[in-house]
């Protein structure tokens, strides 16, 4: 499970997994209780066509609840990365994208630099000297923790490889209300997914010292450590937690490029 390490600003689990926990709930429940009635009432032979029509409604009609609430944010962000990752320049972004992997968590990263540098949240890889970390076409290595930024929930970590793919860091980022913005991540089961969305203006969290910047943008679990790029396809920023605000509803939040680059001067 991802961590989201803000005050009780940030949500710790999504209005869509929440219900799909209670929709199964309600299907157990059903299903209880038509094996209580039929245990009820053993006067009269139960047709078993009729059980399995119970049985194939009671899946449509929860399948068709799950598919409304759940599944069609999801297949609406599966489609939108379909047509972005058609793009030629999208696609080589996504190279350099990965999936840090810890004992009990899973989140994401990009690299940025050939030599296997790569940037996360601190909050994917708190508690560990060590994780696992998987390109799309390299494929998998080892990584060491060698950096880790608490405070603006940052972490860098090394991977012992060279010719690795990465994405370029923005030196004069820009941030004007409604420019589009693209990120990519591995949200909930997915991996590899393209989005995209736009900036809202800068936050000034209750419990940090510097501001973040909120987008308009479909941020699930899994996109912590995700890399927000500009038009020219350079990182202006990394994706941590999602906010409900009071004007906006719940927006995406990351770390400006800038603040990477304080902690190496």
């Amino acid at each position: 499970m991802e961590k989201r390490p803000m005050d009780g600003e940030i949500e710790e689990i999504s209005d869509e997994e929440l219900q799909l926990l209670v929709l199964e709930a309600q299907r157990e429940a059903l299903e209880k209780q038509a094996l209580e009635k039929s245990k009820s009432k053993p006067k009269r032979p139960f047709p078993k066509w009729m059980f399995w029509i119970m049985a194939i409604v009671l899946f449509v009609n929860t399948f068709a609840m799950i598919f409304q609430i759940y599944s069609i944010p999801a297949i609406e962000f599966i489609k939108t990365s379909a047509r972005l990752s058609a793009q030629e320049d999208i696609a080589r972004y996504k190279e350099a994208v990965v999936v840090v992997l810890t004992d009990d968590s899973k989140g994401t990263g990009f690299s940025i630099s050939s030599e296997g540098k790569i940037l996360t949240n601190y909050h994917v890889v708190e508690d560990n000297d060590s994780v696992i970390v998987g390109f799309p076409e390299a494929g998998r290595f080892n990584a060491e923790v060698i950096q880790t930024y608490p405070s603006i929930d940052l972490a860098v970590l090394q991977v012992d490889e060279e010719d690795l793919p990465f994405l370029e860091l923005s030196e004069n980022p820009s941030y004007e209300f409604g420019d589009p913005i693209t990120f990519i991540g591995n949200p909930l089961k997915f991996t590899g997914i393209a989005n995209e969305g736009s900036l809202i203006d800068f936050h000034q969290l209750s419990d940090w010292d510097v501001p973040v910047m909120m987008m308009e943008a479909p941020v699930y679990r899994g996109n912590s450590g995700s890399p927000v790029l500009n038009e020219d396809g350079q990182v202006i920023g990394i994706v941590f937690a999602t906010l409900d605000h009071d004007e906006h509803g719940k927006v995406g939040l990351f770390v400006p490029i800038e603040e990477y680059y304080k902690t190496q001067k």
